[in-house]
């Protein structure tokens, strides 16, 4: 699986791609993609400029930023600070996802990240902050007192982000999405560490966990089935992943899942067997897209469904 279509949807609003040449779609039911092409001699600040001279700044809640010119080579910093120049100017500003990109434009371990510190001190009112690439990611320690919603996706999530995630604060969390991808693009970390994530940002409010696109699946599996920190959650998300039959056991055998009402295993290695023990369970189990192992000179590889 790749990444190849654009955000159609994000903050419950339509997504529209911003052309400054077409009229301007006021509704407070859409968002706007902001996206430039390789041989555009624009740059992304003037696009939001330009973009932020029609709309109107006062009532602005969402944005979404895609291609930034070059992303496989320059860094997501001026985009930051960009947004954070225009930041007294959007008071009402509750969603960003910065990096739309499907792989055609970028494919994910490409794009160059920026650091985020400066625009979540810009923006303490957001409350959904979305994420794409993990190459050249920087995130301090950070408390945010509003955020809902925080997602990175990445083909490869490097254990420093991890750990930032350890010495940070977002009381009124309802959602937490981490891909941490495969070894090759980056992924660095163990299952200890990411204990030591949801010990820090297991809020009472946090219904749905998802740590997706994991060559670890099935060590993150069998720490989960057992991870009281669960009470609470109505959804948990393992897709995209490496899980077989090892992870399906242990949550098949799960002692803290007991509030689940969506268990998503998408793109996984499980048997047919142990599918059928899964579909029994009292929630919806989501098992699309199954995979079979790949074998070379007797190693067995697995592969998650987005990596490079």
């Amino acid at each position: 699986m790749t990444i190849s279509d654009s955000t159609t949807s994000f903050h419950n609003k339509q997504v529209l791609q911003y052309d400054p040449e077409s009229a301007f779609n006021p509704s407070p039911d859409v968002v706007y993609r902001l996206s430039l092409d390789y041989d555009d001699e624009r740059k992304m600040a003037d696009l939001i400029s330009s973009f932020l001279e029609q709309a109107d700044k006062a009532t602005l809640e969402a944005l979404i930023i895609g291609m930034w010119g070059e992303p496989y080579e320059a860094s997501a910093d001026d985009v930051i600070a960009a947004l954070v120049s225009h930041a007294p100017q959007l008071p009402k500003l509750r969603a960003l996802f910065i990096g739309d990109m499907t792989y055609e434009e970028c494919e994910i371990s490409w794009i160059v990240q920026g650091s985020y510190k400066p625009l979540l001190d810009a923006f303490p009112q957001l409350e959904e902050l979305r994420i794409r690439g993990g190459n050249g990611l920087k995130l301090e320690p950070f408390a945010h007192q509003k955020l809902r919603k925080f997602t990175i996706e990445s083909g490869g999530l490097d254990q420093q982000i991890a750990q930032a995630l350890t010495e940070s604060s977002m009381p009124q969390l309802e959602h937490l999405e981490l891909w941490l991808g495969t070894e090759d693009y980056g992924f660095s970390g163990d299952v200890t560490l990411y204990q030591k994530v949801l010990a820090q940002l297991a809020t009472p409010s946090l219904r749905y966990l998802g740590l997706r696109d994991a060559e670890i699946a099935d060590q993150l599996a069998v720490w989960l089935a057992k991870e009281p920190l669960l009470a609470g959650i109505t959804t948990l998300d393992l897709s995209l992943g490496t899980l077989g039959d090892v992870g399906a056991e242990a949550l098949l055998n799960g002692t803290q899942l007991g509030t689940l009402t969506r268990l998503d295993l998408s793109h996984h290695y499980i048997s047919s067997a142990k599918q059928e023990k899964l579909k029994a369970l009292p929630f919806a189990v989501v098992l699309d897209d199954p995979q079979e192992d790949e074998e070379d000179d007797g190693e067995v590889y697995r592969y998650v469904a987005v990596g490079e």
